[in-house]
């Protein structure tokens, strides 16, 4: 006993000197040194500064040595004030000496003055290899009966020990926090000195501790490494500083920290202590010692974890113990279950638990997990953190005690999942049974639930499984109370779920290579829980399993699982022909011979289809929630926006869901954050957005979240985030922030761009500011004015909710890209991609999802587009239903076929007529194409031609002229015919877009004419062309519009009438006068009066009044002044009289364009004209007439300006696209013969010929990132209409690079508002 260390305690106390004798008692030590201490007194009644001996040296003087030897007891006397009665201590050592380690059984203390001694049970390890690797621990006294029992008067000992019972008690009044740090990466980051930590409560502090025992690296607080340590303490209150120390030796003692996250579970609370500094004698300021203060911000809350004394007695039978490691799984009520938790963390625990004829005690914990779903997804496994207890149970004498924790499953325990890993020498094991007992939920008692087992996990033994599924046969009651007396209750279970045989079927495909060889598991989910993952070992049927074209049965044992829904099925790629297709699986219930149906039809490889080796497979008549498929936030604001959650109460949604959920209207924003380039401008703290509207309505705060766990922004980046809020009208300002709190958390944010899809509006900001502590201002989160922001118009788009039914066809599922494109009455939108994420679009399944729309409703037909990609490249499609989310209209579309080059109609694409209230909204009919190629030198082509109709009705998708009467087609002065049957109609004829690839020997192609009839109408339409279509003729163009000649064109009016219809609402009439001026893009109306008379009285409440209004042609009316007026010589009392406009509408009756005003304002009475409101025009319906008389040729002049930064220039070839009000150009190529175009800083000018396409709305401009330098930066494009003169200039500024910003290579240009 050669070596000396240092012991520390603190206990509670007054002000009155008194004596205190302290007992010592330890058990199995693994030391044998002396040790020499003191002890530091604090409690109920703190007395700061009140110790006792404090010098070693004077104790050793005095004959004070303790000798803490293995199995004995040591006594001291120590003199301190008096703390009054005790209420905790406070025991520690410094952990010098050559073997440490200790283990402590219990500190009894004895008031010498009233003679009241109070007993503080450990049974703890205060050590670093040892336990949780804690040198600290905090003690609370017990009465004398559980340490003193009768067997035993002395005190201690004895096989019938109460203390064993304390445990769970004990540990639900204690915290434990795990406390990570993260060192910086800073040049000589990492520290070699002695690191302590103090957490402060509102209520006490931990002390000083030292962090000695790392859960992650034995060479601790290197650079950039991150620590995680236990620390566990009795209650602080609120958690609110934190700090942290160190004593400034070894070699390298200086230290910088970004971070101190504390996690506590069994308060559901991680709390972030952002740092960011030095802590040196040579760094900074000079201090060691820095005191944190959590980000609020930062501060992560979910269910608090309760503790579970969990008890499995291993059988009585011959060789019933084993060394394999020992997992369980506790369920709830409604499949609410805690993550699969081992029980031992090490070989040594596994050899000292689970030994015959004996009881293991566990209580369970584990930090950092997240309360499950129904499906045990979203879920994150944490740092385990367990310590030894080494006491004997009361019943058996090789009953260990270890302690955990778990999530709390709720009141009631309907199952649990025991198993093992199989490993060791000895992996079999007989089970006896296993008792959990938990507090109940007032903590006045505690219940012990008994789940009977009496059978053998092993592969050697039984039925070979090492998974068994018990359920509760007894629950036994102690509850304390109010006269103190201990109520003790035995009942057997009600109703306990049935344990049932499962046979499971699996078929394996008959295609080649669809067999497998690697180990297959299988999980299976039900109403009332899962059965966990299974391996699939032991075929019934077959020795040689999962071979092609056949079927193998499985019997799987679990309890009850009710309506079973999903199954998942996955396989570990092992051996050498590991791709496995399966075709189906069945599922058949022994008890009651239910049976369950899933249809799969896919692959489970690495190297085909999208390469995975796990699936979800839904059952065939499944209908519910799949929500469970959520793998990122855009998946969670999607849900937050259907159908499905408008009934629900926000108040009771848990889980994942909660933090997407909000009170109110939620409409969907598009966020796009640009990051500067500055060398600091980069962050990895989370963004989050404010959006603030009228009269300072207020959105909750919307965090910027990526998918997957990706965080920050990064520098140069362009980050972009769908996100969903509470609808807060027409938006003022916006909020961006981010919850970085240390000074190394600094933002750059260059560009703020917001898009408000439901408004047709997006905002872009350019912001250019520091959002950080130590850089500008210094503030990490700025409010922005919108009035600030370029605006620009994208269009009001609608919310629907799309549902996709795919049929029940063997590979009706598909892998290829969808695309839809709608048509309405007022109008269509451009071609949109369907999201194929996860699970979508499978054989029999509807799949749900939220669809942003241009406003043209009501719909005429869809056309569905699959680009014949994948390793699926077919679908059977059976129908759509698209839901208005505002109106709740319906609109249907069949078609229950094949799209797919070899099955069904043998093509990709196809229309559906929309059906709504059982009524068809289009006709059917067939087209017959005429094209005559000119009688000129060289005007024949070998090209591939195709062609787009336009009419009244839409368009008729793009049609390859492939088969014609002529065997060798568009010869010179020949006519070619192509017949197209089975389309809808198109009504009417306004445009026709004819183009060709530019394949073959000689591409080049002058065409004469085409004539399109309408077979089912007997009209034929003519379209005359007379031009070449080719790069090396005439302008260079191989696209062409042309318009129908059957179409007059008639001179511009001069004059015209138009119709207005005026909606009073209910909240006021009038009889007096009302007036409007008409504002149009032309010219401006005179004053239209509407005089109110007793004879003729309008505006009534709820009513509609129509009138007539001749003027001059006005063109497209933008605007609408409204005024109400007082008739003559008319009293107007004081008080105000309003009028109630809901609704105008405006119809110019020569063409039948239509100009919807959503008014809905309250107008007040006034006797002058200056008085009025102006209300913009909300809707506009144009109609066919007016369409044709606009579709004039026209040439536009395209300017593009490229950037001036290095590398801006582009050898890429250049496309764009223009949109108008009537139609768009096509994507064209932007060239010229013998220039070097694109260069850094140039102008570049192109004229493209093509029909007047109206107000112009948006340009698309893309590469086909080809060449040596195809990065290219555009600052701006420039369109101008050469006949009329006007100009519209779409601004960009951005890159067209997959290597910068975004990465995407093209760009949707809009013109500012």
């Amino acid at each position: 006993m050669a070596a000396h260390r240092s012991t520390m305690a603190a206990v509670s106390g007054s002000v009155t000197s008194s004596s205190h004798q302290v007992s010592w008692q330890y058990l199995f030590s693994n030391t044998d040194t002396l040790w020499r201490g003191y002890e530091r007194i604090a409690g109920r009644a703190p007395a700061p500064g009140a110790h006792g001996p404090a010098d070693p040296q004077e104790q050793t003087e005095n004959g004070v040595e303790w000798q803490m030897l293995r199995h004995l007891t040591d006594t001291f006397t120590i003199y301190a004030i008096d703390l009054g009665a005790l209420t905790k201590i406070r025991i520690r050592h410094d952990n010098t000496g050559n073997r440490a380690g200790w283990f402590l059984d219990r500190v009894d203390i004895t008031d010498m003055n009233n003679e009241i001694t109070y007993y503080f049970p450990c049974q703890r390890w205060l050590a670093v290899e040892e336990d949780d690797g804690q040198l600290s621990r905090e003690l609370l006294p017990v009465d004398e009966s559980y340490v003193l029992p009768q067997s035993e008067e002395g005190g201690g000992g004895g096989d019938n020990n109460p203390l064993d019972n304390l445990a769970l008690e004990q540990k639900d009044k204690s915290t434990t926090f795990s406390v990570t740090i993260k060192t910086g990466v800073k040049k000589n980051a990492g520290t070699d000195a002695n690191v302590f930590i103090t957490l402060f409560g509102t209520q006490d502090d931990t002390g000083m501790t030292l962090l000695k025992s790392s859960k992650t690296n034995s060479d601790k607080f290197e650079r950039d490494s991150i620590e995680i340590f236990t620390v566990e303490t009795l209650d602080l209150g609120d958690l609110w500083k934190v700090r942290l120390g160190h004593d400034n030796t070894g070699k390298a003692p200086g230290w910088f920290v970004d971070w101190v996250e504390v996690d506590a579970p069994s308060l559901g609370k991680c709390m972030t202590f952002p740092c960011g500094r030095w802590l040196a004698k040579n760094e900074d300021d000079g201090s060691i010692i820095r005191d944190l203060f959590h980000a609020e911000l930062q501060t992560r809350l979910y269910t608090p974890f309760v503790p579970y004394e969990i008890t499995l007695y291993t059988s009585d039978v011959f060789a019933a113990g084993t060394d394999a490691n020992i997992f369980i799984i506790i369920y709830g009520c409604d499949a609410v279950c805690t993550q699969q938790k081992y029980l031992c963390t090490n070989k040594r625990e596994q050899k000292q638990f689970f030994e015959r004829k004996s009881a293991s005690r566990f209580i369970v914990e584990v930090l950092g997990l997240s309360r499950l779903s129904r499906d045990g997804v979203g879920q994150t496994e944490g740092e385990e953190k367990p310590y030894l207890q080494g006491r004997t149970h009361a019943l058996h004498p090789d009953a260990l005690l270890l302690e955990r924790k778990l999530e709390d499953v709720g009141e009631i325990i309907e199952k649990i999942r025991i198993g093992h890993n199989n490993t060791g020498m000895n992996p079999g094991w007989h089970c006896s049974h296993v008792d959990i007992r938990r507090l109940l939920p007032d903590k006045d008692g505690a219940e012990t639930l008994t789940f009977p087992c009496d059978r053998w996990l092993a592969t050697s033994e039984d039925d070979k499984k090492t998974i068994r599924e018990l359920v509760p046969y007894d629950i036994f009651t102690e509850k304390y109370m109010k006269d103190g007396s201990l109520r003790q209750v035995y009942k057997e279970v009600e109703e306990p779920l049935d344990i049932v045989l499962y046979s499971v079927q699996i078929f394996t495909g008959n295609i080649p290579g669809a067999g497998t060889d690697a180990k297959v598991y299988i999980t299976i989910y039900g109403d009332l829980g899962d059965t966990g993952e299974r391996y699939l070992g032991k075929s019934e049927n077959r020795t040689n399993k999962f071979e092609r074209g056949t079927a193998d049965t499985f019997i799987i044992e679990a309890a009850d699982l009710g309506v079973i829904y999903k199954i998942k099925l996955r396989h570990d790629n092992s051996k050498w022909c590991a791709d496995w297709y399966v075709e189906k699986v069945e599922i058949w219930n022994d008890t009651n011979e239910d049976e369950f149906l899933f249809l799969c039809g896919r692959w489970l490889s690495l190297k085909k289809e999208d390469g995975r080796l796990e699936r979800l497979f839904y059952e065939k008549e499944y209908t519910g929630d799949r929500s469970s498929n959520c793998s990122s936030p855009a998946d969670f604001w999607e849900i937050a926006l259907s159908s499905k959650m408008a009934d629900v109460d926000i108040s009771t949604v848990t889980g994942p869901m909660a933090d997407y959920v909000q009170e109110g209207p939620i409409i969907p924003y598009y966020v796009s954050v640009t990051t500067g380039k500055h060398k600091d401008a980069a962050t990895d703290s989370r963004a989050f957005i404010f959006l603030i509207g009228e009269d300072d309505e207020r959105s909750k705060r919307i965090w910027l979240d990526y998918p997957r766990g990706k965080r920050g922004f990064s520098r140069g980046s362009v980050e972009e985030f769908y996100v969903a809020g509470l609808d807060v009208g027409i938006i003022k300002k916006i909020e961006l922030g981010h919850d970085g709190a240390s000074p190394e958390s600094c933002w750059l944010v260059e560009e703020l761009c917001l898009a408000v899809p439901t408004q047709g509006t997006k905002y872009m900001l350019n912001c250019n500011c520091w959002l950080a502590k130590d850089r500008g201002d210094g503030i990490t989160s700025r409010v922005f004015d919108l009035l600030d922001a370029m605006v620009v118009n994208i269009g009001v788009k609608v919310l629907y909710e799309m549902t996709v039914w795919t049929g029940d066809v063997v590979g009706g599922g598909t892998d290829s890209n969808i695309f839809m494109t709608l048509y309405g009455i007022n109008g269509s939108t451009e071609e949109m991609q369907l999201d194929k994420k996860k699970a979508r679009f499978e054989r029999e399944q509807n799949d749900t999802f939220i669809m942003e729309i241009l406003d043209i409703a009501p719909f005429t037909k869809m056309r569905i587009r699959i680009d014949g990609l994948g390793s699926r490249p077919e679908w059977f499609l059976e129908r759509i239903l698209l839901k208005n989310m505002n109106t709740g209209d319906l609109t249907m579309f069949y078609y229950g076929d094949w799209l797919s080059q070899r099955k069904g109609k043998k093509t990709l694409v196809c229309e559906m007529c929309a059906v709504i209230d059982e009524e068809e909204m289009m006709e059917w009919t067939s087209y017959t194409v005429a094209v005559k190629t000119s009688n000129i030198l060289g005007a024949g082509t070998d090209a591939n031609v195709f062609i787009i109709i336009f009419g009244e009705n839409g368009d008729s998708g793009t049609l390859a002229l492939k088969q014609s009467a002529n065997w060798n087609k568009f010869e010179r002065n020949n006519t070619d015919t192509f017949n197209f049957p089975d389309m809808l109609s198109l009504g009417h004829l306004c445009k026709l877009r004819v183009w060709h690839d530019n394949k073959g020997i000689f591409p080049s192609w002058h065409l004469s004419y085409v004539d399109v009839k309408d077979n089912s109408r007997d009209e034929t339409f003519h379209f005359q062309c007379d031009c070449w279509l080719s790069k090396s003729e005439g302008d260079g163009q191989t696209v062409r519009d042309f318009a129908c000649a059957n179409n007059k064109i008639h001179d511009e009016l001069e004059e015209t009438t138009y119709e207005i219809v005026i909606e009073t609402g209910n909240g006021g009439e009038t009889r007096e006068n009302v007036w409007l001026i008409l504002e149009g893009r032309k010219n401006r109306s005179k004053e239209f009066l509407v005089e109110n008379s007793s004879r003729q009285r309008a505006f009534r409440k709820g009513t509609t009044d129509t009138f007539e209004f001749d003027s001059i042609y006005l063109g497209d009316i933008a605007s609408l002044c409204v005024g109400h007026l007082a008739r003559e010589d008319r009293f107007i009392p004081k008080r105000e009289l309003v009028w109630h406009v809901k609704t105008i509408t405006i119809t110019e009756m020569e063409y039948g364009n239509v100009y919807f005003f959503n008014c809905d304002c309250l107008i007040p009475l006034k006797r002058k004209r200056k008085y009025f409101k102006v209300f913009e025009v909300t809707k506009t319906t144009e109609s066919f007439a007016s369409k044709v008389q606009s579709l004039v040729p026209v040439k536009y002049e395209v300017i593009v300006t490229t950037g001036y930064e290095p590398g801006a220039g582009t050898d890429a070839n250049v496309f764009v696209t223009i949109f108008g009000a009537n139609g768009d150009t096509g994507k064209r190529e932007l060239k010229q013969k013998m220039r070097n175009l694109f260069e850094r800083g140039s102008t570049d000018r192109f004229f493209l010929e093509t029909l007047e396409l109206g107000e112009l709305r948006k340009v698309r401009l893309e590469h086909d990132s080809s060449g040596y330098c195809s990065g290219w930066l555009v600052e701006k494009v420039e369109v101008t209409n050469t006949s009329t003169g006007v100009a519209t200039i779409f601004n960009c500024g951005r890159w067209l690079d997959k290597k910068r910003g975004d990465g995407l290579t093209w760009r949707d240009l809009f013109p500012s508002v």
